[in-house]
């Protein structure tokens, strides 16, 4: 499958941000909303239910409902300078997150009664999961406002309490007390993948914290001195849609991070 528009956009490009003339303004005034005791922006809920579908049946989680981008979308082909506000990494559902979902719902105990931070939490599904595996506390971290907005949508769906959604850049932040962090998909550049090794080392170091990664082998994810540092703990065959969207990926796997302290 070919796909083009803002989707193909994001596939080929995930580490680089298209600036918009509306983003700033918009982004400022969901930071605002997020950060208050206001409820979610509105009219962005509006815009995201009329620009994304419920899915997920066809994921590694299929038990899980998440509002994504599908074929039946409006910008699967719409050209991306019509988008709004800033890359919509939240509405696609990535392989490695996929299988850190996987993961945690066929082990609950890796989460159950823990703390857990998501890093780079997008739709919202490993948190969701936490949740649902019975996380005595989750927080989900996107620098991007309008995945905390559809994080709590896709709570929403699910039927759970949403998570606190943190959009501050946590990644390099004084370590704080978790028990678990997630990490998916999050090893698609070089400089991030080199500034997460640092900041996990702390978090290790300082409070004992367990890592697990999500990532479906890519190019940067296995060429970064940070992958002999990794121990897989499962993998997983990918769904054919799933590796047709992901330009022929077959596998994702589920990695613990032991650094050297």
């Amino acid at each position: 499958m070919i796909m083009v528009g803002l989707v193909k956009s994001l596939k080929c490009t995930r580490h680089v941000k298209l600036l918009f003339s509306a983003t700033t303004q918009t982004n400022r005034q969901i930071h605002r909303c997020l950060s208050s005791s206001c409820r979610p922006h509105d009219s962005v809920r509006t815009f995201i239910s009329e620009n994304t579908e419920t899915a997920g049946e066809h994921s590694l989680t299929p038990e899980l409902k998440l509002r994504l981008f599908t074929p039946n979308c409006r910008f699967w082909r719409e050209r991306p300078e019509l988008w709004p506000f800033d890359d919509p990494y939240w509405a696609i559902y990535w392989p490695g997150g996929q299988a850190l979902s996987r993961f945690l719902l066929d082990n609950p105990e890796v989460c159950q009664d823990k703390k857990v931070l998501d890093v780079g939490s997008g739709c919202g599904a490993s948190a969701i999961v936490a949740k649902l595996c019975g996380a005595a506390h989750v927080v989900a971290n996107d620098i991007d406002p309008v995945a905390a907005i559809a994080t709590h949508m896709n709570c929403e769906l699910n039927g759970v309490e949403p998570p606190i959604c943190v959009t501050n850049n946590m990644i390099g932040s004084e370590p704080e007390r978790f028990d678990l962090i997630l990490l998916g998909d999050m090893f698609y550049d070089e400089a991030l993948a080199t500034s997460l090794h640092g900041w996990l080392d702390r978090c290790i170091k300082t409070h004992g914290t367990r890592v697990l990664v999500g990532d479906p082998g890519r190019a940067q994810f296995e060429g970064h001195d940070i992958r002999r540092l990794l121990h897989q703990q499962a993998q997983f065959e990918l769904p054919e849609s799933v590796r047709e969207e992901n330009y022929g990926l077959t596998f994702s796997c589920v990695w613990s991070y032991s650094p050297e302290l």
